[in-house]
């Protein structure tokens, strides 16, 4: 029997396939079944992570630090992170990324996210910042 098919008999209705070609991973809690598809879910703050390997381990994203700026059921954090580079295969330059998390259930859920990609690009906007907000 298909997972579909099966699922949608344990859970009463027909389930959507969110799928987008990533490789289906189905969790069943006690209300509800979820289909988690390549997006990382954690159950506390701490325990979300840019950190991502592919399927065979290697690690594509290296999480190099975290700053949680606020916490609670809507939670917002920048992460330094480094990407391989799939020709030479090192790990480039240091990036940084704010992204907004919500906690549903007892997961907490990707919203949103901005990338900031180059050093030059986080200190003009960190200079805009401090003309801004200057006392």
């Amino acid at each position: 029997m298909l997972q579909n098919d099966l699922l949608s008999a344990v859970h009463g209705r027909k389930l959507k396939n969110r799928n987008r070609g990533k490789t289906d991973e189905w969790k069943t809690s006690r209300f509800e079944l979820k289909q988690v598809t390549g997006e990382f879910m954690a159950e506390t703050i701490d325990g979300i992570t840019v950190n991502y390997e592919d399927e065979s381990g290697k690690q594509l994203v290296k999480e190099l630090d975290k700053v949680i700026l606020t916490r609670g059921s809507w939670t917002t954090i920048v992460f330094m992170y480094q990407d391989r580079d799939r020709k030479t295969d090192q790990f480039g330059d240091p990036k940084v990324t704010i992204r907004r998390y919500k906690k549903s259930g007892n997961q907490f859920r990707q919203q949103s996210k901005f990338n900031i990609s180059s050093k030059k690009q986080a200190l003009q906007i960190a200079d805009i910042l401090t003309k801004w907000f200057a006392e």
